[in-house]
């Protein structure tokens, strides 16, 4: 009986390893479908991205339930612990990329509405590194990779690099044509939206290092202020 008990957790804990793994496919698909729908001014495939985040909705609320049986019925070992602890805070991230690439998807139709601007090829560069974060994030946590998850939270700073070079390519053409402003805002959003992205990967890779170190890593400027003699 223990050891049929067993299996069964193994099998529920490599469900739930997957479920992950598909909203992470999932949501990299939807950025991927959004931008394109951005570049090619297709507007019925940026309102397909909207359609398709029902399904990373649904996936969140089934990662969440299946956390919370493992947690209640199976008091999992620490290590065992750590993962379904990790799971639940990247479930979270993995859903708000969703949300981000459904923005990314609104303003191109809107900006479909309108001629084009001249290309901004830093806007196409953020959202392929982007995209490039929220790829290696997932992998190292596929892996227990803590060098991948580490050269994540590093090549951060060079994502908000360009965003800071794209804002400013972007205020420029704003002041160079007026006429220009209400569709160079709109492309601030996406880049900011695209930075975001960033930002969500990172919280990933933070806690891949939690969960196979059990070392927090966030906010390593709060804990040193706290830590530090009065």
């Amino acid at each position: 009986m223990k050891a049929h008990t067993d299996k069964t957790y193994d099998v529920q804990l490599q469900d739930l390893r997957d479920k992950l793994l598909t909203l992470g496919g999932k949501v990299e698909a939807e950025i991927a479908a959004s931008m394109r729908a951005l570049n090619e001014r297709d507007s019925a495939l940026a309102e397909q991205v909207a359609v398709q985040d029902r399904e990373v909705n649904r996936l969140e609320v089934e990662i969440d339930e299946a956390c919370r049986r493992l947690l209640v019925l199976r008091q999992p070992a620490a290590s065992d612990l750590r993962f379904i602890t990790t799971a639940l805070k990247i479930v979270v991230d993995l859903e708000r990329i969703g949300d981000l690439a459904v923005n990314v998807a609104e303003r191109a139709i809107d900006l479909n509405q309108s001629p084009p601007l001249k290309p901004v090829p830093d806007l196409t560069r953020l959202a392929e590194l982007g995209q490039k974060q929220v790829r290696a994030a997932l992998d190292a946590f596929v892996n227990g990779d803590v060098e991948k998850a580490e050269a994540v939270i590093r090549d951060d700073s060079l994502l908000d690099s360009v965003y800071h070079n794209l804002f400013n390519e972007l205020l420029a053409l704003m002041m160079e044509d007026p006429r220009n402003i209400r569709r160079a805002n709109s492309l601030l959003f996406i880049a900011k939206h695209l930075e975001r992205l960033g930002d969500h990967a990172t919280n990933v890779a933070e806690m891949v290092i939690y969960m196979v170190r059990g070392t927090d890593v966030r906010h390593p400027k709060s804990r040193a202020a706290k830590s530090a003699p009065t």
